[in-house]
């Protein structure tokens, strides 16, 4: 059988590098060939922060850094390419997600911003890109987000099996797949790592907190945590998305002005439970007991996995590995599948999820030529 080359590229809420992937889907499941990951240049990583502060509304920084990731997720397609020896002409084409600076469906006129310049993406590699994926369903009314459910259900459904999908990147997100013919259900649950890694990177100047142990040196106040899953977000209904707009550093300070006589490693366990207990009240009001499999970041910290495990205890926890997808690439490789959707004219959300009026083929096609 011929073999049916995309490449999927994805920078998430967290902003730490460029995630390319080479998947085929000449067989029944997709099949992961290679991977890479592009690391973001300091200078772009801050000029990404600053455009996702609420109060940046500069034109020409937008433009430029368009541009500049653009280039960016270029590189990280031709390192995979090199990498893997795989010639660019196998490749049918390149899934490109871009990187969110803006999401705000809940407006008047909701809408949704990634930049990451698919012509420059396409003319800097050869292949034609995919790009756009999420302003078509909030164009039907939906979210825009998440649309990994709809590969979630392709790839990990299975009859007699209820099951829950768990994304944890700077955002978390969740898919349900009852096992059955009742509808799958996704939403974000809200702060994956974002707030974890915003904490350390301010008093440590560490990206991230590696397998939670400065979390798991500290004691969560309880007071604190409470304030915490105040937030109105957490008691919204779905379908709902979220993202840097709500939970971000300037929401952070706020929140912990009442608490400075707290110990900094005390703030990361407490960030940490906020993470843990958002995702568990949901996934309990959509059942007390299943399977859960976690991807993304959030799959390697050991303290967060444990905290998780004990709150879900009619849960048998594991990470995506357990059914043949790798954790760190897997939402790259959903949107390698959602560019293979698009070639092939099919739909790819979940109106049950996004809130969209309907289904819809999704992103458009950027020509290499």
């Amino acid at each position: 059988m011929k073999n049916a080359y995309y490449i999927g590229l994805m920078s998430g809420t967290s902003m730490d590098g460029v995630d390319a992937v080479l998947v085929d889907f000449s067989g029944t499941q997709p099949q992961l060939i290679a991977s890479h990951t592009e690391a973001i240049p300091s200078h772009l990583l801050k000029g990404l922060q600053r455009l996702c502060l609420p109060s940046t509304d500069e034109i020409n920084r937008l433009g430029r850094l368009d541009r500049n990731v653009g280039e960016l997720f270029a590189l990280a397609v031709n390192n995979l390419l090199t990498k893997c020896a795989i010639a660019k002409e196998e490749v049918i084409a390149v899934g490109s997600h871009g990187q969110t600076v803006r999401h705000m469906p809940n407006l008047e006129v909701g809408f949704t911003l990634q930049i990451g310049d698919p012509n420059t993406i396409a003319t800097e590699t050869g292949i034609d890109v995919i790009a756009d994926f999420r302003r078509k369903d909030i164009a039907l009314g939906g979210q825009g987000a998440p649309l990994v459910p709809a590969f979630h259900q392709q790839t990990f459904a299975e009859v007699g099996k209820k099951r829950i999908i768990l994304n944890i990147g700077g955002i978390a997100n969740i898919t349900y797949l009852p096992g059955n013919s009742d509808q799958v259900l996704g939403f974000d649950t809200g702060p994956g790592n974002t707030l974890i890694d915003a904490w350390i990177q301010q008093v440590k100047s560490e990206p991230f907190d590696r397998d939670g142990e400065w979390a798991a040196s500290g004691k969560t106040d309880q007071g604190l945590l409470t304030q915490l899953l105040s937030h109105p977000y957490f008691s919204l209904a779905y379908p709902k998305s979220t993202g840097r707009e709500l939970f971000n550093q300037a929401w952070l300070e706020q929140q912990l002005s009442p608490f400075n006589h707290l110990d900094e490693e005390d703030i990361q366990s407490t960030l940490l439970d906020l993470t843990c207990h958002s995702i568990a009240q949901d996934i309990i009001k959509l059942s007390n007991e299943g399977e859960l499999f976690v991807c993304g970041g959030g799959a390697f910290n050991g303290q967060l996995m444990q905290r998780l495990a004990a709150l879900l205890p009619g849960y048998k926890l594991d990470t995506t590995s357990a059914l043949g997808v790798d954790p760190k690439w897997a939402e790259g490789i959903a949107f390698a599948w959602l560019a293979m959707r698009n070639h092939l004219g099919l739909p790819a959300n979940l109106p049950a999820v996004t809130g969209a009026s309907r289904e819809a083929v999704l992103g458009g096609r950027f020509s290499a030529k």
